[in-house]
């Protein structure tokens, strides 16, 4: 049997979504490789990439206003749509922290890192692979891999703290270091809500299959 118009929009729509979260994943990386080697060039291209991103987002936002309006969709099909509008956010919102980490890079300007990164990166490669694992639950609408992501989130947490406790003892042991060290933790902020609004998605991918909100986990909205 042929796909209904329906069908075919919501194969659309779920493309775009892939898309914007491949651009938001590529970003995330891209920033923080621009602050391990302090590419400046590299940063500046996530800065400007995040219009993209933004573009994106209203481009999904509209296709899915489009089919509430003319397909009039029930039940599961409503509920993947709202579910669409709510992910597109959050994916705005990581592009923003991604663009956040390369404005913190050009803001160094032609200082050296206080330090090698290596938890910043772990910090990085984590939370995207919660993102990508997050946005495949979705598509396959499997509500247990979703589960699973919400307890990982507790890793990005612990690393967060770890690099917050090291940058502490720096600015404690050498005060000349406050600046740099203050940067490295701005940055390592940004990632742990990334990994937020990842857990977010995978929330959302709960409720999607399940239709009930679960306490599975504390939302991160701000």
């Amino acid at each position: 049997m042929s796909p209904t118009n329906l069908e075919r929009n919501l194969k659309s729509l779920t493309d775009g979504l892939l898309v914007m979260a491949s651009m938001v994943e590529q970003s995330i990386h891209s920033a923080v490789e621009a602050l391990k080697t302090r590419n400046m060039e590299l940063a500046e291209k996530v800065i400007k990439d995040d219009d993209y991103i933004d573009h994106k987002c209203v481009e999904l936002e509209e296709a899915c206003i489009e089919i509430i309006a003319t397909q009039q969709p029930m039940a599961v099909d409503l509920r993947v749509l709202v579910s669409v509008l709510t992910i597109i956010v959050e994916l705005e919102r990581m592009g923003d922290y991604a663009e956040g980490i390369a404005k913190i890079n050009i803001r160094m300007g032609d200082d050296s890192l206080l330090k090698p990164l290596v938890d910043i990166p772990r910090m990085a490669d984590k939370s995207t692979d919660m993102l990508r694992r997050s946005i495949s639950a979705f598509l396959s609408r499997d509500a247990d891999a979703a589960r699973q992501i919400i307890k990982d989130d507790d890793e990005v947490d612990s690393l967060y703290d770890q690099v917050f406790r090291e940058l502490l003892t720096f600015m404690i042991e050498d005060p000349r270091s406050i600046q740099k060290a203050t940067y490295l933790i701005w940055a390592a902020h940004d990632l742990e809500r990334i990994a937020d609004r990842a857990t977010n998605i995978a929330e959302r991918v709960v409720f999607t299959v399940t239709g009930k909100k679960e306490d599975v986990g504390a939302s991160h909205y701000s």
